[in-house]
């Protein structure tokens, strides 16, 4: 089965999905462990974060970063975005390109680096990656003031994927999420009902567009959610005029 043929298996529990070139076999519903859920919820801050860059300091050689907008006072609740990046990547990969769009918008940034070259449910299972994110998610929120009608999650590729699958799942902590160029949606019990944003490339090989985008957006909207949804012509990458529009969309109220 290549790529395309794995992509087939849309919103499903089953079958097999590619990554990083290779095929990687799924379990069905009866073997999946995790059920994708996340535990960290907003709280009032402990400690007070600096604007500008950091690492996390949370996961060793694969950790991932944080940003505090220039703008940001401790006394005003402010849009946080989880950002997660592609296969074989890190933070630094969303996190770079959106830090002056954080700035225009006030966005706080949160980037953890996937435990393996990708997200887990690559693999088969929500586990290590969601235990991270529940780490990461729960060291920002001790650390900046943020308005809980305005936590969002944000993905590229297998990120974009993995944030469609688990932003359905939490549904009830993210209002809304944003997928460049996913692949595929993961099955989970979903929760609330967040508005999605989808970008993808016209000339997209590594997952073409037919494949991918525009299936995942019908089966979407079949599902009842409200979805954006903007091609363009280009590869398989973020486009940098839509993700300025996907920046102020994240952080609207």
């Amino acid at each position: 089965m290549n790529r395309r043929d794995a992509l087939r298996h849309l919103i499903a529990g089953t079958g097999a999905m590619a990554a990083g070139g290779r095929t990687i076999p799924r379990p069905g519903p009866r073997a999946r462990r995790g059920d994708g859920r996340l535990h960290a919820r907003i709280r009032t801050p402990n400690q007070a974060a600096a604007p500008g860059l950091q690492p996390l300091g949370l996961g060793g050689a694969r950790d991932g970063l944080f940003y505090v907008p220039a703008g940001y006072r401790r006394e005003k609740a402010a849009p946080l975005a989880l950002l997660l990046h592609g296969a074989g990547q890190e933070a630094a990969e969303l996190i770079t390109p959106m830090k002056t769009l954080a700035d225009d918008t006030g966005l706080v940034l949160l980037a953890p680096d996937s435990r393996d070259v990708t997200w887990d449910v690559i693999h088969g299972d929500y586990g290590a990656d969601i235990r991270f994110i529940d780490l990461a998610l729960t060291w920002a929120f001790e650390r900046v003031r943020t308005d809980p009608a305005r936590v969002s999650l944000a993905g590229f590729s297998d990120g974009a994927s993995y944030a469609l699958s688990i932003g359905r799942i939490n549904g009830d902590l993210f209002r809304r999420i944003a997928a460049f160029s996913p692949g595929f949606v993961a099955a989970g019990e979903p929760a609330g009902h967040p508005r999605i944003f989808i970008t993808h490339g016209t000339q997209d090989r590594i997952l073409p567009i037919d494949g991918a985008s525009r299936r995942i957006v019908p089966a979407l909207k079949a599902q009842g959610y409200e979805v954006e949804y903007h091609e363009f012509t280009g590869p398989h990458a973020v486009n940098l005029p839509l993700l300025k529009v996907a920046a102020a969309w994240l952080a609207a109220r």
